[in-house]
């Protein structure tokens, strides 16, 4: 099923005729979904993951496509509209009969999402950084929970920056109030006082920035070093560097890492400022590999010599992948044969090793920090091995005893404590 993505690039070209023989197999092709904000707020991040699906869509169907079948992309604005998200997915499940989806960046869109595909029995692969605290069995995600992410960054700052207090910013809505809930938790564990770690939260799209930087930077007046843990997002973070830069701070006064800030926000940015500044994710453009180099590019013939790669990107490559093999060895598209056949499921990332899909529907894999360069590039300067990811934090009391395993246990919010299932809903 799977062929090198250099050798995809020239199988392009058999596409039309491919597609032409694939149709005449199959009763009707095998429907895609794809949920993402094409205009919003969220677009500055979202359009390129679109655009990923229909390069791996593109180069599937030129493969062989799946089960004999052709598949179809079938695209949906959400327009950076929450409850919007909800009526685009019941469209896609309803109205398209999609087999699958790939989409949802916010947390907040996932959130309102997941009642519709657990009511239709649907199935959601999310591929963004996430804040855990969550696990339905309709949804595989594929970016990184807290403990791929958050926690190393902040174990970054505090064991090789020296950092001693922080600033978290993030955008309003449930991933940076959650993911900083954990933060608060952990670095009070770690002997931070509460009064050295200064919350701010503001709406997506907030431009004005001059009096939150001017209090971050106040928050260092007593010389201790202050460091800025970053969950802004969508294009509110174009704003936040520029006033970074327009106040005079640079990376050795107090450094920012980001967990929503990739390749792609860099290239709308001015970045010459911005150097030593970091980011925190399982994935750079920048990793060295054969894979990686492939991957580029593909996209960049895809795409255009100007784009960028990014860390949600190589989820949704992950992700679809998995899909397939997990279809491929199913026979089938059907929801419930997929899911069983997705536990244990392996497919190469594209920085070196292999991901893993965990029975708690989240991958193993690396955890990687950056440093932003000049170019809008990220240099790495730190890379662990694979790295399990935890449904359920281990730093909030109320799920440190939870524990999340479908295939075992059916269940994914099981309770080590009282060996019971706690019945999840689609509000937990």
């Amino acid at each position: 099923m799977r062929t090198t993505l250099l050798t995809t690039i020239s199988a392009l070209t058999l596409a039309a005729s491919g597609s032409a023989a694939l149709a005449a197999d199959c009763e009707a092709p095998i429907k895609v979904g794809v949920l993402h904000s094409l205009s919003g707020t969220m677009a500055i991040s979202e359009t390129t993951l679109k655009d990923t699906m229909l390069m791996l869509i593109d180069q599937q169907n030129a493969a062989g496509g799946l089960l004999g079948c052709e598949l179809e992309a079938v695209v949906v604005d959400p327009a950076s509209d929450w409850p919007l998200f909800a009526e685009k997915a019941r469209e896609l499940l309803t109205v398209h009969e999609v087999d699958v989806i790939f989409g949802n960046w916010t947390s907040v869109s996932r959130k309102s999402v997941l009642p519709v595909i657990e009511e239709l029995n649907g199935l959601l692969f999310y591929p963004v950084q996430y804040e855990g605290e969550e696990s339905s069995k309709n949804v595989f995600y594929t970016g990184a929970a807290p403990n791929q992410q958050a926690i190393p960054a902040t174990d970054y700052f505090l064991e090789e920056l020296g950092v001693e207090k922080f600033a978290l910013l993030g955008t309003d809505y449930v991933y940076p109030r959650t993911t900083n809930n954990i933060l608060e938790s952990y670095l009070e564990g770690k002997g931070i006082a509460s009064e050295d770690i200064f919350v701010n939260y503001t709406p997506f799209g907030h431009s004005d920035w001059a009096t939150i930087v001017a209090d971050v930077v106040a928050l260092g007046e007593d010389g201790k070093q202050v460091g800025v843990i970053s969950t802004i997002n969508g294009d509110a973070n174009i704003g936040f560097y520029k006033e970074l830069a327009a106040a005079g701070i640079s990376a050795d006064d107090i450094p920012v890492v980001a967990f929503s800030v990739g390749e792609e926000e860099l290239s709308g940015l001015d970045t010459s400022n911005l150097e030593g500044h970091l980011a925190a994710w399982n994935y750079f453009q920048s990793a060295e590999g054969t894979a990686n180099d492939e991957f580029i590019t593909a996209w960049k013939a895809f795409a255009g010599e100007e784009r960028v790669t990014n860390d949600p990107m190589e989820a949704h490559y992950i992700g679809f992948n998995m899909w397939l093999n997990a279809a491929t060895a199913a026979g089938s598209t059907d929801v419930d044969a997929v899911r069983t056949a997705m536990y244990g499921q392996e497919f190469p990332n594209l920085t070196g090793g292999t991901a893993v899909m965990l029975p708690n529907h989240h991958l193993a894999k690396p955890v990687l920090i950056g440093e932003i360069t000049a170019e809008g590039q990220f240099d790495i300067i730190s890379q662990t091995t694979e790295v399990a990811g935890d449904a359920w934090t281990d730093f909030l009391p109320a799920s440190a005893v939870l524990k999340s395993d479908w295939k075992e246990l059916g269940c994914g919010m099981y309770n080590t404590e009282t060996a019971t299932c706690v019945q999840l809903t689609s509000n937990y």
